[in-house]
């Protein structure tokens, strides 16, 4: 079993909301720190929104004000919240846990940061 999974994705209208989860399994989320990534046709996998074990998020200039991310640790699932969806959001989008070391900014920014865990993806496809 995958120790993370995601789900949500599929094909959405320009402008329309979407809900991604990232589901945990054999291990506990309660003191890991979350991000999401999104890798774009053709390009590199970039993160876009991180949270802490304690609740604090970052989110990159792409998505802010637009996604946001939650975190329920009863049902040890993270959440991506995006509102807004262009054709520019395109991707298959990743969820990532690591140990809560790092600053909730710089495992957003910090490209050299190493994450314990991943998830295999779901694609997102927005359509304008």
């Amino acid at each position: 079993q995958e120790p993370l999974l995601e789900s949500g994705g599929g094909l959405v209208q320009a402008g329309d909301p979407l809900r991604l989860s990232c589901a945990a399994s054999g291990f506990s989320l309660d003191y890991y720190a979350v991000g999401w990534f999104r890798q774009a046709p053709g390009k590199e996998r970039k993160a876009i929104s991180c949270i802490n074990s304690e609740g604090s998020t970052y989110d990159a200039d792409s998505v802010k004000a637009r996604f946001t991310i939650s975190r329920d640790n009863a049902k040890n699932t993270v959440y991506l919240e995006m509102n807004s969806l262009n054709s520019e959001d395109t991707g298959i989008y990743y969820c990532a846990a690591m140990a809560d070391i790092w600053t909730v900014q710089e495992m957003c920014v910090n490209t050299a940061v190493v994450y314990d865990y991943w998830g295999q993806g779901t694609q997102v496809t927005v359509s304008s």
